[in-house]
């Protein structure tokens, strides 16, 4: 069975076919860094990580890029609090740090790079110019607008028309543009004009002293690192309109070339009735989460609802998911146990088990090719753990060839697409584990570089007082793990 992908920009399931038979580009529309992420962003993350690995799988080389916006007006509003940084960037570099310990807290497969809208600038503004010169663009005191009815296919994505929809844009920019639809790819001044010590990071342009405009950036940091048009762009329901709709119409404006030929969605998670969201402040922590229940239960909970579908988070539908890891990985344990036990031989045969696995194969194969099913290859999966027990249970001695071909079912599904950590606290966590380390302190030295020393030293107190312990030598910087 083919891949099959249900494309927002044409409302059906298709055939998923990339632009080179042996490549995915891949662009997933990464967090603002402006508070700590929450489950919301992490039930993205995870159904994005699941895609990666099942492309993976396929046998494609999967060119995955995922952004940080580290320019926003939600990120000025933090400056000066509780620490956080004197400046935009300090505040963005200590979320980036927060947001990246989070990712691998969750077993996240690397993205092949991570770019951030500061050090895109250029590029962004390269885009604005083609588009001002290329007539899709005007000039407003300073700041640069997309004119929405000069695109004829905007509304696209959304199925919306342009004159039925809402106005764009902050209350005060609305004098400023022909159209109320159109919005900003560069807004002039700073973030908050009337802060000269605290309004955000500024940059010269044709169209004099300013800041991107939000939607802008993810056009020109994927073109940047992926060329012109797209395999597969995924993000969040909620950035359907306008921010995807904006990405379309400012990308294909500019190069007059399809910008994505798949767009996946993935429905928000639900709490009480509304999106799990910072401003709502309705939300659970990453790390809260994984400090409480463990990553591999969240995974399994954030994957027990296939991508696109309606997910919400309650005491209760936790707790159902905590069991579901219990149970797959005591299954796995019992099959390792009794594949590696005396009792395990080689003239045995239990037809049972070995068609349980062919089938258990089959069925994940199915689930995940009929649009990243990722509830239905849990399914599969479950059932693996019941032909296991009842094959342990059931007999004094093992079929060792079934056995085998379970644990490596179990790892090669359970560990190497959907992330699970079956194989429990052994070496690769050790691994994960250094890595993390190495990550903290590659961000504990550009604070030293940046003077801010008082924040380099948190940095390393928190780490030995997780039992790391860092000393700074004339070769560089070393630590052990206790």
């Amino acid at each position: 069975m083919t891949l099959q992908v249900t494309n927002t920009l044409t409302g059906e399931q298709e055939p998923f076919e990339p632009q080179d038979p042996d490549s995915v580009l891949l662009y997933y529309c990464g967090l603002t860094v402006s508070d700590f992420a929450h489950l919301g962003h992490a039930r993205s993350w995870v159904h994005v990580d699941v895609m990666h690995r099942w492309l993976d799988h396929l046998g494609y080389d999967v060119r995955h890029v995922e952004n940080f916006t580290d320019v926003n007006e939600k990120i000025v509003a933090r400056v000066g609090e509780d620490e956080l940084g004197e400046s935009e960037d300090e505040v963005a570099r200590h979320f980036v740090s927060e947001v990246i310990a989070d990712m691998r807290s969750l077993n996240l497969k690397r993205a092949e790079v991570y770019p951030r809208v500061s050090e895109h600038v250029p590029e962004i503004v390269d885009l604005v110019e083609t588009l001002v010169e290329k007539g899709y663009a005007y000039e407003s005191n300073g700041s640069v607008y997309f004119d929405v009815t000069e695109f004829e296919d905007y509304g696209k994505l959304s199925n919306q028309k342009v004159e039925e929809m809402e106005a764009q844009g902050e209350e005060d920019e609305r004098s400023e543009k022909r159209n109320p639809a159109d919005f900003a790819l560069w807004k002039a001044g700073k973030a908050h004009p009337d802060d000269a010590e605290s309004g955000g990071q500024t940059w010269e342009s044709p169209w004099g002293e300013g800041r991107p405009g939000w939607h802008i950036e993810c056009s020109a940091m994927s073109m940047t690192h992926l060329g012109e048009t797209l395999d597969l762009h995924v993000g969040g329901q909620d950035l359907v309109f306008p921010h995807h709709e904006n990405e379309i119409a400012q990308s294909e404006a500019a190069t007059g070339e399809q910008f994505v030929n798949y767009w996946l969605h993935v429905r928000l998670l639900e709490t009480g009735g509304e999106k799990m969201s910072s401003s709502l402040q309705n939300y659970f922590t990453v790390r809260n989460a994984v400090s409480e229940f463990g990553s591999d239960a969240i995974r399994m909970f954030l994957l027990s609802t296939a991508y696109n579908n309606r997910q919400t988070y309650s005491e209760e539908t936790l707790a159902e998911a905590v069991e579901r890891w219990e149970r797959l990985e005591r299954g796995y344990d019992r099959a390792v146990e009794a594949v590696d036990g005396t009792e395990a031989r080689t003239k045995v045969e239990d037809a049972d088990l070995r068609e349980a696995v062919d089938a258990t194969r089959e069925e994940f194969e199915t689930a995940m090719n009929d649009d990243f099913n990722t509830r239905e290859a849990i399914t599969a999966l479950l059932e693996l753990v019941s032909a296991v027990n009842k094959h342990v249970g059931d007999r004094e001695e093992y079929d060792y060839r079934a056995l085998r071909e379970a644990v490596e079912t179990f790892e090669d599904l359970g560990e190497g697409v959907l992330g699970f950590a079956l194989a429990g606290d052994g070496e690769g966590n050790v691994e994960l584990l250094e890595e993390v380390v190495e990550l903290v302190l590659g961000v504990r030295e550009q604070e030293r570089e940046s003077g801010n020393y008082e924040r380099a030293d948190e940095l390393r107190d928190d780490l030995e007082a997780l039992g790391v312990e860092v000393q700074d030598t004339d070769s560089g910087v070393e630590f052990r793990l206790e």
